[in-house]
């Protein structure tokens, strides 16, 4: 019962927080208001004491508030990287907590090497300038293969391309304490591997850009 009063209070709390505000945000950002709202008001409906319907409306206020501004962060930055970048065949996803910057492989090196083609790396200068220019976050670079050869190949070669990546960017000024590089090789495929086509796409790096909140 102390359950579903608390879930109770924390929807109430978050219409409250969201009420009027959602016509003047993009979609994007009220995603990260929302967010944002959610986890304010949870904290603030379940921290020790009386008045928990007040708590929650001021927590989902302030996380709302919060959310809402990281919102607004992405959707520029994902503006300005667009622009920065400006290839066709990368792509950006703003999720509303996050940005996905998706590389295929074969844009960014020849088949079975981890060297940075010289065609891509002014796409990657871009990144670094955008990464330097919003400096209040974290990237993950992860690198994907697909599942033609040996598993522990593939595990390898993808995390030597996410490292090759990651020196491409420190080359170009961003902060290694800000990176982290990951190899998942085949385990995580966003397409079928039984057509050329799908392989293709299996084959690439993601460059996560997460605000520090």
């Amino acid at each position: 019962m102390k359950r579903l009063t608390t879930s109770l209070l924390l929807v109430g709390a978050t219409t409250v927080a969201l009420t009027g505000c959602t016509e003047t945000m993009g979609p994007r950002t009220q995603t990260g208001a929302a967010t944002g709202a959610m986890i304010g008001g949870l904290i603030g409906a379940t921290r020790p004491g009386g008045g928990n319907l007040g708590k929650a409306a001021v927590g989902a206020v302030i996380g709302g508030a919060i959310g809402g501004a990281i919102g607004q962060e992405l959707d520029r930055q994902a503006g300005d990287l667009r622009r920065d970048i400006g290839n066709d065949e990368v792509t950006i996803t703003n999720t509303g907590s996050e940005l996905i910057v998706t590389l295929p492989n074969d844009i960014l090196f020849a088949t079975d090497s981890a060297i940075v083609s010289n065609a891509t790396r002014g796409d990657l200068a871009g990144l670094a300038r955008n990464l330097r220019d919003y400096p209040n976050s974290t990237v993950e670079i992860v690198g994907h293969t697909d599942n033609i050869g040996d598993p522990g190949y593939n595990l390898s070669l993808s995390r030597r391309r996410a490292a090759a990546v990651a020196a491409v960017l420190f080359d170009n000024g961003v902060s290694a304490g800000r990176v982290v590089t990951i190899g998942r090789g085949e385990d995580q495929p966003i397409a079928s591997n039984y057509s050329p086509q799908g392989r293709a796409q299996n084959r690439r790096v993601e460059i996560i850009i997460r605000p520090n909140r």
